[in-house]
């Protein structure tokens, strides 16, 4: 971005440079002469090559942005299919503590079998390493989220260093 600014403002200095030249030429009683024409000249063909350069700049740095949200929107994207499974395994994991709930209660009043009670209890702690699986892939896709955005500060920062 500090380029474009640097560029606008040589291209505003060769415009005002130019409109000084104008002015000058206009108040000369003889015709211009040949050095001021030069400069002329080579101030119009700079001010192109500036113009140009922040075309290019310009371009670039919309493309570099379209890039950068279609990555966000694939992020966000994973971001709500993960939330949709962490609530499924959620409610799993609920309805499934629920349950052994009731057959502690069952077995505590003497009509619960243990068979029942230790299958309860073996599908609860598997609801339970899903949920912490289901954990696991969401801190993964927010480290994935996030690394190239570090990525992209710590360029920004060795560029600003430099």
């Amino acid at each position: 971005m500090s380029d474009i600014e640097e560029l606008q403002r040589r291209i505003t200095a060769a415009m005002d440079q130019v409109a000084f030249g104008l002015d000058k030429l206009g108040t000369g009683a003889t015709g211009p002469d040949p050095e001021t024409l030069q400069q002329l000249e080579d101030e119009r063909t700079a001010n192109a090559q500036l113009q140009e350069r922040v075309r290019s700049l310009r371009t670039k740095s919309d493309a570099e942005i379209a890039t950068l949200r279609a990555g966000l929107d694939e992020g966000d994207a994973r971001m709500a299919q993960l939330d949709v499974e962490l609530q499924r395994v959620r409610r799993a994991n609920a309805q499934l503590s629920d349950a052994c709930a009731a057959l502690r209660e069952a077995n505590a009043e003497g009509v619960g079998d243990p068979h029942l009670i230790n299958k309860a209890m073996l599908a609860e702690l598997e609801a339970l390493r899903a949920a912490r699986a289901a954990d696991l892939a969401e801190a993964s896709t927010i480290l994935s989220s996030l690394q190239p955005l570090v990525e992209a500060a710590k360029t920004s920062d060795a560029e600003g260093d430099a």
